[in-house]
């Protein structure tokens, strides 16, 4: 059983229960978004776009964290943000955010909490449970666990009024590990800004720029792995695929940091070596425009050895017209059109990579032309920002409304 849209859930006169905020009405909602700190990644995208869409639509949007370089983006938005110790993960200091979490919820008077992570979630809930107000949470991963301590940590996420998943793959993921009935569960898939990853958005300059600092040769297609340099991104899958494609004229890009991992970026500089690829490789660390990054590449590749909750980097790339080739498991089968953006290969192994990045590369302009046509029709369809936003913001209405729904009916007693 698929978890059931707020589209889809019929009050008992028939109506929706929720639905998305009208163009200029007013959304009439304060919204409290907690997280561990407003960094660069997705989770912290997600919250800013959300408190945003909150703002515009007319309501009242604060956000709690430890702080980071994305407050100021967040108050230019309009939305509030309060600091506070809620990325710790010692357990006396969660107990302590208590107290001015449902302080500031009373105090503010906060219609629903949000919680996207769950160290400050645990926190987030007992807040919300004493003053009163519904609980929602984010679903953003797979949270391994090999104990049943982490698992109890993990399942503060499957513990709200609602929660959001993801993707349809973390959706099955709650319901088979954590229990949570289909009816407590929102798919709601992560957006892209597409004002942002567009291919008519990106200058030429910007291009030319980053193709000088990486000194990618002049008309070498470029098969581009974007991701951290962590060992379940399989990397070394590429390597191995990049070998067998030795025949052909190309250059492999591996974007992204090693966030201190110093020994496997080593390991990855010593296969490279090993399997001959010293001119065919380039190791080109973090970049803070990856919209440009997209537009060297003539296929970019996700090789991950383990499933993705999501997979924003596949998305990202069809939005900017690129084929696809995606690991076949995850959440890779819902974001990726078979054959149609791309291609999904099995996870792991190199043969098959390499038969995929084979007939990428093969594409004639044509077929490239439809196949990018193709990918950012998907992505403005199914991933974009708005369409996130949208979806948030109608399941807040929906379980602010059966909260207060008994309340109404106890003072009408």
């Amino acid at each position: 059983m698929q978890a059931r849209s707020i589209t889809e859930q019929a009050s008992p006169g028939g109506a929706a229960a929720g639905s998305a905020v009208a163009p200029g009405a007013a959304f009439g909602l304060h919204i409290l978004q907690v997280l561990p700190s407003l960094g660069g990644g997705g989770v912290e995208r997600g919250t800013v776009d959300v408190a945003a869409a909150v703002v515009k639509a007319g309501g009242k949007a604060t956000v709690v964290s430890a702080g980071g370089p994305m407050v100021r983006e967040l108050e230019r938005a309009g939305a509030r943000h309060v600091a506070m110790n809620v990325d710790t993960k010692n357990a006396f200091e969660m107990w302590r955010n208590v107290r001015p979490l449902a302080a500031l919820i009373a105090g503010e008077r906060v219609d629903l909490v949000h919680a996207r992570s769950r160290a400050p979630a645990w926190s987030a809930r007992a807040a919300a449970r004493r003053a009163g107000v519904p609980f929602v949470t984010t679903f953003h991963g797979t949270y391994n666990f090999k104990s049943w301590f982490k698992k109890r940590y993990n399942a503060i996420m499957a513990g709200g009024d609602r929660v959001i998943a993801i993707s349809e793959f973390i959706a099955e993921h709650v319901k088979t590990h954590y229990r949570v009935p289909a009816e407590r569960i929102e798919v709601i898939h992560r957006g892209v800004d597409l004002d942002i990853f567009a291919p008519q958005a990106v200058p030429v300059a910007r291009i030319l720029a980053l193709a000088q600092r990486w000194r990618l040769p002049d008309g070498v297609p470029v098969v581009m792995l974007p991701g951290r340099l962590t060992r379940w991104k399989g990397q070394t899958v590429f390597l191995e695929a990049l070998a067998r494609l030795a025949d052909l004229d190309c250059m492999g890009v591996v974007v992204g940091g090693d966030q201190g991992r110093t020994g496997y970026r080593e390991e990855l500089e010593d296969r490279i070596a090993a399997l001959g690829l010293e001119t065919k490789v380039r190791l080109v660390g973090d970049v803070n425009d990856m919209a440009a990054a997209f537009m060297l590449a003539d296929v970019v590749v996700s090789a991950s050895t383990d499933p993705e909750a999501f997979g924003r980097i596949v998305v990202e790339a069809q939005a900017m017209g690129r084929p696809v080739i995606a690991s076949n498991h995850g959440a890779a089968p819902e974001t990726v059109r078979d054959g149609v953006t791309g291609w999904l290969v099995p996870p792991g192994e190199a043969a098959a990579l390499a038969d995929a990045i084979r007939r990428a590369l093969g594409l004639t302009a044509e077929q490239r032309q439809a196949m990018a046509a193709a990918a950012e029709a998907h992505v403005r369809g199914k991933f974009a920002k708005e369409t996130m936003c949208a979806k948030t913001l109608a399941l807040y209405r929906a379980v602010a409304a059966a909260h207060a729904r008994p309340s109404a009916e106890a003072a009408a007693r």
